[in-house]
């Protein structure tokens, strides 16, 4: 037998990724509502309209599912933050911006359940995903230091590490206000004496 069509195909995958979508939500929705330890794959099964023999051929069971979750959550993440960063003026402003809508992003975390959040910031996609995020942090940190802006006696990695470990403070935080002063505060370690990220670079 030869290939199947190529129409075929693509309506097999399209299939497939609705379903993959169709369970995303309908898990993420269950456990906000109920916590990860009152979600059943049968929950989620009734939910989606979808059989549990064809459920399990997708994910083998809850965390899978809110694992695949969070890597989309985290994709949506790292884009909104290249959005930034492209709409963004050049220099100190650029990294503020960058800085703020990852802290924001933070903050807005802080209100997941607790389990929840603890399964899932464990394992390799969490780490691909801070990998990928310190690379562009750096990248960014590097072009402002060859404007001078910031103190060049610091390797780049080092400060894009302080960077970022500085705005997991904003998992504790309670007010927006509180977060814009933490990304300020961060700003002023790394900035050189009397630059601002409003000055024109």
């Amino acid at each position: 037998m030869g290939d199947m069509p190529r129409i075929w195909n693509e309506t097999i995958e399209a299939h497939r990724d609705a379903v993959r979508e169709a369970t995303i939500n309908a898990t993420a929705a269950l456990v906000a509502k109920h916590g990860l330890t009152g979600v059943t794959m049968s929950q989620i099964a009734k939910d989606t309209g979808i059989g549990r023999a064809t459920l399990y051929k997708y994910f083998p069971d809850v965390e899978s599912i809110l694992t695949a979750w969070h890597d989309r959550q985290i994709d949506r993440h790292l884009q909104e933050l290249h959005r930034v960063r492209d709409r963004s003026a050049v220099g100190l402003p650029r990294l503020e911006a960058v800085l703020t809508a990852y802290a924001q992003a933070l903050f807005e975390w802080r209100t997941h359940d607790s389990d929840v959040s603890d399964t899932l910031h464990r394992g390799e996609h969490v780490a691909a995903a801070h990998q990928r995020l310190r690379e562009f942090i750096r990248e960014l940190i590097t072009d402002i230091a060859a404007t001078g802006a910031i103190r060049q006696d610091v390797p780049a990695d080092e400060l894009t590490v302080y960077c970022l470990y500085a705005l997991t403070a904003a998992t504790s935080l309670h007010d927006p206000a509180a977060v814009h002063r933490l990304v300020q505060t961060t700003l002023s370690g790394i900035r050189l004496t009397g630059t601002r990220a409003t000055d024109p670079q």
